[in-house]
Order: structure tokens, then C-alpha cells, then sequence
């Protein structure tokens, strides 16, 4: 599960806003799936949803499921209870995508601008391994040095705006990682017995639902319930599973399955 965002139609403010749409996939070991989604904020019973797409793909209750997601609190909210049998894990792209952030932004800084004998990308290498092992406990040692180090430098006058925002996202994600301790397992083990790891092919799903009509560069504004009714009938569509919907509300429909035939115009 993961979450993306849309713009808002705010009569009071139309220069800015958004809102969170939540969406997700579920996949079967023999690969079958199902995507589901929907506006947080305005649906009264998103757990409900859920649990309706789970037990179509033949969810038992004394069945193992895992859930993935980034660690959102209202995603992980939606996750609990909807089986007794279940385990929750911080997908390893949003830790993975964090570091090489933080990375990044350190390998543009030199010694002399940190004033530190530490090598800061080095230490980000080292807690990367530390949590890809599920060594929580370590990694946090070296995140909560690392940023008594940063706090010390900056405190003793260093006004570089880049070692900043260093500082400020270190210590984001030793916040970060120690609220979703308890959610981090071992994933080079999990990797190696061939289970999931990450979201990825859930960010895919994020692009597909949203990005195509609800993309920042249409310039589109929506309302919540407007969205949240739009991507139901979306899920029906990529769930192949429009038609016997319409069946099921109109028992008389009925798909014409004869091809469309061509009319040739004469001039």
C-alpha cells in the first residue's frame, strides 16, 4: 500500500492543496492480483474495502498475509486488524530511497565544510547493511552519533545551508526508524527465501491510477468524494471486473460481443 496526491478544488484557495489518495495491490503466490483505492479522508469504511479485496482473492482468516508499506500511520492503521495472521513490514525502497538522498547530499559536502574526521557517506553505508540485516538497535547507535556530531558543527557556528538540510534529514530518519523499529525484519534473509521486500511494483500502481488523470501537470482540481467515485470504477476497470459489476446492479445488461463493423463512407 502507498499513497499518492491530487490537487484540491478549494473554493477558498485555489493557488494551493492537496489531498491523499491511498491505493495498493494485492498479490496472490500463484500471481494473481487485485488493485484497490480510494480517497482516506472521505471514505467512511476503507478498512471494509479492503478486507472485501482480500476475501475475494480467497483470503482465509488463519492465513499468513504480509503487508507492505512506507511506514504512513494512517496506511498503517488501515492494515491492522483485517487479519489475525498478518505481519507488517517498512518497504526497503522508502529506507533505501532516504539514505541515497542523504548520501547524496553529504558527497557534495568536503571535510573542510563538515569539520568532521567522519566519512559521512560511509556511515550512511554502514547503518544501510546494519538495517538491511535488521540490526535496528546498531543502526540507530550510528544514526543518533552521527547526528550529535552534525548538531555540534552546526551549533559551533557552521552556517553552510547544505550541511543544514544534511543535518535536518539524518535526524528525520532516526525518527524515522525508530517509530517503525518494530517493522523492520531481516531483509537480506527475506530476500534470499524469495519474499517481498518492497512496494515497487505498488509505486507502479500509484503511477498507473493516478498519474494518468490526476497528474500534477494536467492542471486538474478535484474534490475528494469526486475522486474517490472515479477511481472506484478505475479499480473495476484494471480488475477487469466493470462488466459483471453492471450485471450485478442491472441484471438485464448485456455486452454485445460482435465486433464493430466498419462503415465505409463513399464521397
Amino acid at each position: 500500500m502507498d499513497g499518492g496526491y491530487v490537487r484540491s478544488y478549494d473554493k477558498k484557495s485555489l493557488s494551493k492543496g492537496n489531498f491523499e489518495v491511498i491505493v495498493g495491490k494485492s498479490i496472490k503466490a500463484d500471481g494473481t492480483s487485485k488493485q484497490f483505492g480510494g480517497v482516506y479522508s472521505y471514505d467512511t469504511k476503507p478498512q471494509r474495502r479492503i478486507f472485501e479485496v482480500l476475501k475475494s482473492l480467497g483470503m482465509q482468516m488463519n492465513q499468513q498475509v504480509t503487508f507492505l508499506s512506507d511506514g504512513d500511520e494512517k496506511i498503517r492503521e488501515l492494515q491492522l486488524y483485517l487479519n489475525p495472521n498478518a505481519e507488517y513490514i517498512l518497504d526497503w525502497f522508502h529506507i533505501t530511497m532516504r539514505l541515497t538522498v542523504m548520501s547524496q547530499t553529504a558527497k557534495g559536502l568536503s571535510k573542510k565544510d563538515t569539520e568532521l574526521d567522519t566519512d559521512i557517506p560511509k556511515e550512511l553505508e554502514r547503518i544501510k547493511w546494519y538495517l538491511w540485516y535488521g540490526n535496528v538497535f546498531r543502526a540507530l547507535q550510528l544514526v543518533k552519533d552521527l547526528v550529535d556530531d552534525l548538531e555540534i558543527v552546526i551549533f559551533d557556528g557552521n552556517s553552510r545551508i547544505e550541511l543544514k538540510k544534511l543535518f535536518k534529514m539524518v535526524r528525520e530518519f532516526e525518527t524515522y526508524i525508530a517509530n517503525n523499529g518494530s517493522y523492520i525484519p531481516n531483509y537480506g534473509e527475506r530476500w534470499r527465501n524469495g519474499e517481498a521486500i518492497a512496494t515497487g511494483f505498488v509505486e507502479s500502481t500509484v503511477n498507473q491510477v493516478i498519474s494518468k488523470r490526476f497528474v500534477k501537470k494536467q492542471q486538474m482540481r478535484w474534490t475528494p468524494k469526486g475522486v474517490h467515485l472515479l477511481l472506484q470504477v478505475r479499480m473495476l476497470v484494471l480488475n477487469e471486473e466493470l462488466e459483471s459489476k453492471f450485471q450485478q446492479w442491472y441484471p438485464g445488461f448485456r455486452v454485445d460481443s460482435q465486433p464493430i463493423q466498419e462503415v465505409s463512407q463513399v464521397a
